[in-house]
C-alpha cells in the first residue's frame, strides 16, 4: 500500500456493487477504452466472485482522452445508463463496455445501452448533448486530486493499492487482509 488516499471518500453517487457495510472497498479509477483495465476486468469479476459479502466494489471513471478517443463517450454512454436504467443497468454495461473494448463507437454504444435495458436512443442523444460529461469529469478530477496517473488504479480502504493487481492470488490476499484488519 501506498501514502495515497481516495479524495473524495465514497459516497451515495458511486457505482457500487456489494454490502456498504462491507469490511473492504475497493475503487477502481478505469478507462474502458484502456488494455490493461481489459486485463484487470476479469480479475476483478473474479474477486468480486469470491469475496461476495466481505467486499464492495466501486468503479469511478478515468478516461485517457489523447490515448484512447473513445474512452471518454463510453464513460459517458455507462453514466446515461446508469441514470435511465439504476445500478443494475450500469454494472450490465460497465461489463458490456470491457467485454467490447474493440467497438466503442457511438453506434456500439447506443447497442449496448440498449442491451443493458435501457433506450438506446436517449443514450445517444446524452452523448451529443455531452449530457453526462460533467460526472465523468468529477470522476476525473477526484482521480488526479488521489494520486491517479493510469488505469487501472485501484484504492483498498481509502488507499492507493501499489501491489500486483494482474497475480489474481496476491491481489484477493491484500483485501483479504484488509478486511481482517478491519474486521
Amino acid at each position: 500500500m501506498s501514502d495515497a488516499r481516495l479524495t473524495p471518500a465514497v459516497g451515495s453517487t458511486d457505482h457500487a456493487d456489494g454490502p456498504a457495510g462491507a469490511p473492504v472497498t475497493l475503487v477502481e479509477y478505469g478507462d474502458y477504452e484502456c488494455s490493461h483495465c481489459g486485463t484487470a476486468h476479469p480479475i476483478v469479476v473474479s474477486i468480486r466472485k469470491q469475496l461476495a459479502g466481505t467486499l464492495r466494489f466501486v468503479f469511478r471513471n478515468f478516461p485517457l482522452r489523447e490515448a484512447h478517443p473513445h474512452a471518454e463517450h463510453a464513460a459517458e454512454a455507462a453514466e446515461a445508463v446508469a441514470e435511465l436504467g439504476g445500478n443494475e443497468s450500469f454494472w450490465k454495461m460497465h461489463d458490456l463496455l470491457y467485454d467490447n473494448q474493440d467497438a466503442l463507437d457511438i453506434e456500439s454504444l447506443t447497442r449496448y445501452a440498449a442491451e443493458a435495458g435501457v433506450d438506446g436512443g436517449l443514450v445517444r442523444d446524452a452523448l451529443a448533448a455531452r449530457t453526462y460529461s460533467p460526472r465523468v469529469r468529477a470522476d476525473f478530477t477526484g482521480g488526479v486530486r488521489s494520486g491517479v496517473n493510469g488505469t487501472p488504479t485501484f484504492f483498498i480502504n481509502g488507499v492507493r493499492f501499489d501491489g500486483n493487481w494482474e497475480d489474481e492470488g496476491d491481489f484477493a490476499a491484500a483485501l483479504r487482509a484488509a478486511a481482517a484488519h478491519r474486521g
